[in-house]
């Protein structure tokens, strides 16, 4: 029976009802009595009660598909609506939910592709920085060396100083370029990666500590990239967000051949911040390879940031 007739045999139910009791032992006299008057708003509360009630039952599937509807989140798949209720109602849960799993799908692949080309575009601009941007500036470099050893006393010092600050410009456009373009991680692999990414953060105010089990099972090139650019993205909100003064990377073992990259720092926490760009990107980048990433509080404080991966068991591959 479609929603609709059983709305209007609901209502129809509670008129007969009352057309009933009006022709039975229900009467009305004019002018209205009051105990007529009184039975009469009795009996039309009755009826506005009951068809609340009925009304209430009957779409209260509809109900809960709104709210699992309110409550899908692309980022985090798998969730679906429950099927049930009457024929319509079932059928469009069981639509809905089939349509959630294209978007899903979609989304992954865009964010894919996506993805794929801001790599290749981090790599351009990296490129470009160190082969343009870096011989440039080094070529300024000598020259300004060149100049100061010839120039007087007064000047050679004012030189000097614009000599170290090209070279302070010069090591942080290498330092951008690094970060756009691991290229340890394309050379060396995820291990010494991560060791350097800790030496990188590691400052006056951050200590950041890695910890990497031996014998892990390899991983492709574009897991190992994920995995990175997690930690590396990590790395950076506690750095600048979290007021964080120490971090530690893990890289462990999971059971049936699984990875699990845990990035745990000191600061303050998530709190009630909504999730920005940084952690959004983290969740794209997570479900490319089928990964689960969790990020919420720390055992101690702080923030954790857990990505498990699940993989099959190729070999392992010793740290580099």
């Amino acid at each position: 029976m479609s929603l609709y007739w059983r709305i209007f045999l609901l209502n129809a139910a509670v008129l007969v009802t009352a057309v009933l009791l009006l022709l039975g032992p229900v009467t009305v006299s004019t002018p209205v009595l009051f105990g007529e008057a009184v039975v009469l708003l009795a009996g039309l509360a009755a009826m506005l009660f009951a068809n609340a009630v009925l009304l209430r039952i009957g779409l209260a599937p509809l109900g809960r598909l709104t709210r699992a509807m309110s409550a899908v989140d692309l980022l985090r798949p798998g969730g679906r609506a429950r099927v049930e209720g009457p024929g319509e109602v079932a059928e469009l849960t069981t639509s809905f939910n089939a349509m959630l799993g294209r978007l899903e799908t979609e989304r992954a692949t865009s964010s894919a592709r996506a993805l794929s080309a801001q790599e290749a575009e981090r790599g351009r601009i990296a490129r470009e920085l160190h082969d343009e941007v870096g011989q440039t500036l080094t070529a300024v470099l000598l020259q300004l060396k060149h100049a100061a050893d010839r120039a007087p006393d007064p000047l050679r010092e004012e030189l000097r100083q614009v000599q170290e600050t090209t070279r302070t410009g010069l090591d942080e456009i290498r330092r951008i370029a690094r970060r756009l373009r691991p290229g340890v991680l394309e050379e060396l692999g995820l291990h010494s990666a991560l060791r350097a990414l800790a030496a990188e953060f590691t400052t006056g105010t951050l200590t950041v500590r890695h910890f990497i089990a031996p014998g892990l099972t390899e991983l492709d090139d574009a897991t190992e990239l994920v995995l990175y650019r997690v930690a590396q993205e990590a790395l950076t909100n506690a750095a600048r967000h979290a007021r964080a003064r120490g971090v530690e990377i893990h890289l462990s073992h999971r059971p049936a051949g699984a990875v699990r990259l845990l990035v745990r720092d000191d600061g303050a926490g998530l709190g009630r911040a909504a999730e920005g760009a940084g952690i959004q990107g983290m969740r794209e980048r997570a479900l490319l390879i089928g990964a689960e990433l969790a990020i919420g509080d720390g055992p101690h404080g702080g923030t954790d940031v857990r990505l498990d991966v699940p993989v099959t068991d190729r070999g392992t591959k010793g740290s580099k």
